[in-house]
């Protein structure tokens, strides 16, 4: 299974880069996995809401590039559905045997994504009613599909 991590912007802190780092190396062993990143937009200060609308749409062009036609889309948001670890585990299971080997998760910049992401969206996925930074959210994901696997294969992890 080919798992992505789709993301607008860069990281800049080295502590959330040596994370996703080890995720990624002990995600090896699962899957295939990979964090794309797309440039992402300045707002100014102040930004009306048609400039918030028009930077947004401007990412999501950078995202939806990125996403294959058979991919599975996750799209990161609020509004999306809540899982326990298991249930996301049980999940992520159900994808793999059901065909489903290209699965993209997609975490909008500081804006959100524009409505044309969450319109391409098979899922959309919630991990609280808060807001994180979008940079940690890659950590937090990187960890639960790592957490997923484990559970997934019976391995101690998810206590």
């Amino acid at each position: 299974m080919k798992i992505t991590i789709l993301c607008v912007g860069k990281i800049k802190e080295r502590f959330y880069t040596d994370a996703i780092a080890e995720y990624a190396k002990r995600l090896s062993k699962y899957c295939n996995f990979e964090i794309v990143e797309v440039a992402d937009e300045k707002t100014p200060d102040k930004a009306s809401a048609a400039l918030e609308d028009q930077i947004k749409e401007k990412e999501a062009k950078r995202l939806l590039a990125k996403i294959r036609e058979d991919a599975f889309v996750c799209t990161l948001e609020i509004a999306g559905k809540k899982l326990s670890s298991e249930k996301f585990a049980d999940w992520l299971e159900k994808a793999a045997i059901s065909g489903k080997s290209n699965i993209v998760f997609v975490i909008g910049g500081s804006l959100g994504l524009h409505k044309s992401v969450l319109t391409r969206s098979d899922m959309g996925l919630s991990f609280s009613d808060m807001t994180f930074p979008h940079q940690l959210m890659r950590v937090i994901l990187s960890e639960q599909i790592y957490r997923a696997y484990r559970i997934i294969n019976g391995e101690p992890y998810h206590k």
